[in-house]
């Protein structure tokens, strides 16, 4: 997963469940544990624990739900690209 969204420039997190055929309920929502608090993702618990732990590192930023505001992550985005070789 850490690949693939470091690949990218944006990716939404339906795209996430879609691309990795996560299973799990369509509206099911995971609290997500980062360095400046809890979001919450549309993801498994397990997944959302990994994907707090890449934005944690600061690998990964997200962007959040703006109407209405609140904590929920729609989209990640990679902070540092990939050095290609």
């Amino acid at each position: 997963m850490r690949r693939f969204i470091k690949s990218r420039p944006y990716v939404p997190v339906h795209e996430l469940r879609r691309r990795f055929e996560i299973e799990g309920m369509e509206d099911e929502v995971s609290p997500m544990p980062t360095g400046q608090g809890t979001l919450f993702v549309g993801l498994p618990a397990q997944e959302a624990v990994f994907l707090g732990d890449l934005v944690k590192s600061g690998e990964v930023g997200c962007e959040l739900l703006l109407d209405p505001v609140s904590p929920a992550v729609i989209g990640v985005y990679p902070m540092r690209p990939v050095a290609r070789q």
